[in-house]
């Protein structure tokens, strides 16, 4: 982030904000990240930042939508070129994967909302993200058993959560690891034996 932010219109100034907060939560302790750091790495004073936000619960909550739309966005593309259930799942899958990546920031954040005691707006459209996500899931689970492609005794809401936790399996590890680009290697393998289990088998 550099001084060129410093006279942005207000909406290019709240993307940056928040992509300032993604950087910062890919280095340190989301919950340690100060306005002033956020301010910092913008290369403008708390009093700018505050211009377009009302407190750093405001910052956090437009993280957390510019998140949703985003991710959900990508998910979205990816299960509509696919050419079948399955494949939509891989794609979504791998698409899911390749946002950690690039945002490594992105997972520390979300973990740390949903680990808040207190309810937030922030921590509410979390939760949003999270349902609005298993929905997907949930229609090309199901539209896989119609099409015969997945086993017709497959429980959609096990299936759909195994899915969701294998992603968070993965990003739990590669964190521990120090190396969250580590995924792009194993999610390929992890998501074959995911398949196995969920193929129909004639």
């Amino acid at each position: 982030m550099t001084t060129q932010n410093k006279h942005l219109p207000a909406e290019e100034r709240r993307t940056v904000t928040v992509e300032a907060v993604v950087e910062l939560a890919a280095e340190q302790n989301p919950s340690e990240i100060t306005t002033s750091a956020i301010a910092k790495r913008m290369g403008l004073t708390q009093g700018a930042l505050f211009r377009h936000f009302s407190s750093k619960g405001a910052i956090l909550q437009a993280v957390m939508e510019w998140v949703a739309e985003r991710l959900m966005s990508r998910v979205d593309k990816a299960a509509r070129t696919a050419d079948s259930p399955l494949a939509a799942l891989e794609a979504v899958f791998m698409t899911h994967v390749e946002f950690v990546v690039e945002r490594p920031g992105v997972p520390r954040m979300l973990f740390g909302e949903l680990q808040r005691a207190e309810e937030t707006a922030s921590k509410r459209m979390v939760k949003t993200l999270i349902c609005r996500y298993g929905e997907r899931l949930h229609q090309l689970i199901k539209k896989g058993i119609v099409e015969k492609e997945l086993d017709p005794e497959l429980d959609v809401e096990a299936a759909a959560n195994l899915f969701v936790g294998t992603i968070q399996g993965l990003v739990m590890q590669s964190l521990l690891a120090g190396d969250v680009r580590q995924i792009r290697q194993d999610a390929p393998k992890v998501f074959a034996i995911y398949r196995r289990g969920i193929i129909n088998r004639p």
